[in-house]
């Protein structure tokens, strides 16, 4: 069986990227957001309550409890944090021997205590996938780098410990209920939008932040949009189970289907760091034999096959081209595909009803947890055997050992997440055995485990509802939509939820909008990077109100715009500072700050070099530092890549220069400890012989 080496090395190579860029873009935003004159100011969440230290730690796990004991406010806590964090990550990024569990567990807790006080501008679904894989990252990261390992005996891979493929296969299984997940709550949720297959036609518009590439996607002909949906149907539901096919070809089409819907989406729409978290995960469905990790894989000779490998061969290519069909076949049924040759489109309508998609979800989720458990089983199984294949009882034990600890954890881990892949459909969550139910409640302020279903409805049917200009989201009718991933303005995105419903359901716009009037530059920049660009920057306006509109992709023969607007109604009515409306909501809200912040932490040196290190990026917009964070990985690359050869060489392994490497002792049965000798070149037989008599 292939290893899974290299996918586990590119997924913590990945992991690590993903945390680099989420505590890079966090960092460029806690003024605005959470410092002492931003938005939600950080400090209003951590106050002790008279519990004990290490109470009120599990209760609200976050490292900013000891932020005062450095002489930090919470919001500098959070700065110092989302720095330490982008640099530990980029050192894992780069450097394998910082690929270790330890560093991976640091980047969880520091990201988990962003999380604690980021409140509603944390509370996204790809933050608890982080958090999620980030965990899983502490498990599947070796305690040794694989160069100091001894080699494996002989029929073994080189390097491989029993219990190292235990812990990725819960990576794989993640994947399976994010993806699922997210394709059965399409269907559940009865919009009418994933129902009538139109939902593709509404979304390259209302989604959060378009790129450019949205409005082409946009034009394109309903018929093609439907079966886009079709197509996002396919993959995310039919397509999941194979990621535990026993067939490494199905697993592998699994994996390819799953990057293109991924790769589709980061072309069309800005969603920071989630479509990168995804594909990070579909490396759990790789093997070191597809990517060539397998030294010598690509140039073996053919050798004769026995009856049996021949007759399993031809059994799988048939289970394999009976999956295919099947696929294809139910598709075109549930589906109801139409090709009309004339028109030269493809028909496509939903032929099953609410009620039988019910039925159906009924029967198949338990099964899905069973398929679960089942590979689950296949896993440890397949460890237990690597084990009893170890020599030496002192290496025996050690792995006993480490094996234990892992499969315990991994049983664990899965145990705990049945609990919110149940809430898919509510039977089953009841069927759940007691135990699981403890388990995730023991843990579930951790975010170990969580659920998911991304575009549960398609909002924005009658257009997408905006109010005031931002930095990246639709404004100006002639500006095109940018190119921000993997950056998140987060106030951008609680923007576009904002618009959504009435200002009411959304508090923490009143004290955006009294930030506003007060002037405050720090939430200034989370609107115009460039603060002189700022109408207001000289002087806060006397008044603030929201206007709603309703905005729409231009049409391909309006030159110079990409939008369209309607103005649909007020959504916050004009006020200034001290009008009894917005004092009410300020109270109402509990959004009244009483309490300023201790002078005192202003004055540290580690508070003051905070300053300094902010001084020095702020002229720099966020998708600029994280792009040119992936210009220096670049170019950090390159330069490995070109001094490896060099570092080679001066290796005390490597020969001297004019030394012939000695080959390797062939093995063959009945064979001398010497290789056999060559038949002689005509060409060099001659100065060969006069070399002997000397």
């Amino acid at each position: 069986m292939a290893g899974s080496r290299l996918p586990r090395r590119l997924f913590l190579q990945g992991v690590a990227a993903v945390f680099m860029f989420a505590f890079a873009s966090l960092y460029t935003q806690i003024p605005g957001l959470y410092g002492p004159e931003g938005i939600l100011p950080a400090r209003k969440t951590l106050r002790p309550q008279g519990k004990g230290r290490w109470q009120q730690l599990w209760e609200t796990p976050t490292l900013l409890w000891e932020a005062p004991r450095l002489g930090l406010d919470t919001a500098q806590g959070l700065e110092l944090l989302s720095l330490l964090g982008a640099l530990l990550a980029l050192g894992a990024l780069l450097l394998s021997p910082l690929r270790h569990p330890v560093v991976y567990l640091l980047l969880w807790a520091a990201y988990l205590s962003a999380c604690q006080v980021g409140q509603v501008f944390l509370y996204f679904q790809w933050d608890s996938l982080l958090l999620e894989t980030g965990f899983l990252a502490v498990l599947v990261a070796p305690l040794r780098p694989a160069s100091h390992r001894k080699q494996a005996p002989q029929g073994g891979r080189a390097g491989a410990l029993p219990h190292e493929d235990l812990p990725f296969w819960l990576v794989r299984w993640l994947l399976f209920r994010l993806m699922f997940t997210s394709g059965v709550v399409k269907l559940t949720s009865r919009c009418p939008a994933w129902w009538g297959l139109t939902a593709l036609t509404y979304h390259y518009e209302t989604q959060c932040l378009p790129t450019p590439a949205a409005w082409f996607a946009h034009h394109l002909p309903v018929w093609l949009h439907k079966l886009s949906v079709v197509a996002t149907f396919l993959i995310e539901i039919a397509v999941p189970p194979l990621f535990f096919a026993p067939i490494r070809r199905l697993r592998l089409a699994a994996f390819y289907s799953q990057v293109l819907l991924q790769v589709l989406i980061i072309i069309t729409g800005n969603y920071n760091f989630f479509n990168l978290m995804t594909l990070v995960l579909t490396t759990a469905l790789l093997d070191d034999q597809h990517l060539a990790a397998e030294p010598g894989h690509g140039s073996r000779k053919k050798t004769t096959t026995s009856w049996p490998k021949a007759l399993l061969a031809t059994l799988s290519l048939l289970l394999e081209l009976a999956v295919y069909g099947l696929l294809a076949y139910g598709t075109v049924h549930y589906f109801g595909l139409e090709v009309d040759w004339q028109q030269r489109t493809i028909h496509s309508r939903t032929t099953f009803t609410f009620h039988q998609f019910s039925q159906w979800l009924k029967t198949l989720t338990l099964p899905t947890v069973w398929l679960g458990v089942a590979s689950l089983a296949w896993e440890l199984l397949s460890a237990l055997w690597r084990w009893t294949q170890v020599r030496g009882w002192l290496r025996k034990f050690s792995a006993a050992v480490k094996l234990s600890l892992v499969s315990t954890a991994t049983v664990a881990l899965f145990l705990i997440s049945l609990v919110p892949y149940s809430y898919v459909e509510p039977g089953t969550h009841g069927r759940l055995w007691t135990g699981a139910h403890r388990l995730f409640g023991a843990v579930e302020h951790l975010q170990l485990a969580n659920s998911y279903g991304l575009f549960r409805r398609m909002t924005g049917l009658g257009g997408r509802p905006e109010e005031i200009e931002f930095m990246y989201k639709p404004g100006n009718l002639s500006r095109p939509p940018p190119v921000v991933v993997p950056h998140q303005p987060r106030l951008d995105w609680q923007m576009w939820f904002a618009a959504l419903g009435p200002h009411t359901h959304s508090p923490w716009f009143t004290s955006l909008v009294l930030r506003l009037l007060q002037g405050k530059e720090p939430v200034i920049r989370l609107i115009q990077s460039q603060v002189a660009r700022y109408p207001f920057h000289k002087q806060p306006p006397t008044y603030v109100r929201a206007q709603r509109y309703k905005y729409w992709f231009s049409q391909p023969g309006e030159q110079g715009q990409w939008w369209r607007r309607q103005w649909v109604e007020e959504f916050f009515p004009p006020v200034s500072l001290g009008d009894p409306t917005l004092e009410t909501l300020l109270r109402q809200f509990g959004l009244q700050d009483k309490s300023p912040p201790r002078a005192r932490s202003a004055n540290s040196t580690l508070a003051q070099a905070l300053h300094w290190t902010r001084t020095q990026l702020s002229p720099l917009e966020a998708p600029a530092l994280l792009w040119g964070l992936l210009v220096a990985i670049g170019a950090v690359r390159v330069v490995q890549a070109l001094l490896a050869p060099w570092s080679l060489r001066s290796s005390p392994l490597a020969p001297a220069s004019g030394e012939k490497r000695r080959p390797a002792p062939h093995k063959d049965s009945g064979a001398a400890s010497e290789q056999a000798t060559p038949a002689p070149n005509p060409c060099t037989s001659s100065s060969r012989t006069a070399r002997r008599k000397k």
